[in-house]
């Protein structure tokens, strides 16, 4: 199963593939859309739906595994972010990427077996357990490959598949 894995964002967009086969996975690529500061959000918005439906074509993936949208203190930031997330989502399905949306405490469980992990505790375990010698670069790319690794290790304990 090739997953493609999105943490959501307007002016960063990080992404991870994995292919996952058996127990195992093996990072394809990872890294982020970035768009411009200072253009209009209907533009930054096309940038991110034309630039993840390349990507999309590129590695054709069976998934799609991001994370759901929590608001901290600043409504504003969230309010962009839930705009590129409704992209983000109507982009893969429009391609007909299966979609699979996860908690930040999901994923922490999920790659390190505690949901309240710390994200350096995360990024360490993504990295052994994808025998990386680094953690991806940008932070972004990093947390995008954390959440399709959440999905490549729970997934298969699903009852519905």
């Amino acid at each position: 199963m090739r997953i493609l894995g999105i943490d959501p964002g307007y002016a960063i967009v990080g992404f991870g593939i994995l292919e996952s086969q058996r127990g195992q996975a093996q990072l394809l690529g990872c890294g982020a859309i970035n768009t411009p500061a200072g253009i209009p959000m209907p533009r930054r918005l096309l940038q991110i739906q034309e630039d993840l439906e390349t990507l999309i074509r590129q590695f054709s993936p069976d998934a799609m595994a991001i994370e759901e949208l929590f608001f901290n203190t600043n409504v504003t930031t969230g309010i962009g972010v839930a705009q590129a997330r409704g992209v983000i989502l109507m982009t893969a399905a429009k391609l007909g990427v299966e979609i699979f949306e996860y908690t930040p405490s999901q994923v922490k469980q999920a790659v390190v077996g505690y949901g309240k992990a710390e994200k350096r505790q995360v990024m360490e375990m993504t990295k052994r357990l994808l025998k990386l010698s680094a953690v991806p670069k940008p932070d972004d790319a990093a947390d995008a490959v954390a959440i399709a690794l959440c999905h490549a290790r729970s997934h298969t304990s699903r009852l519905y598949r």
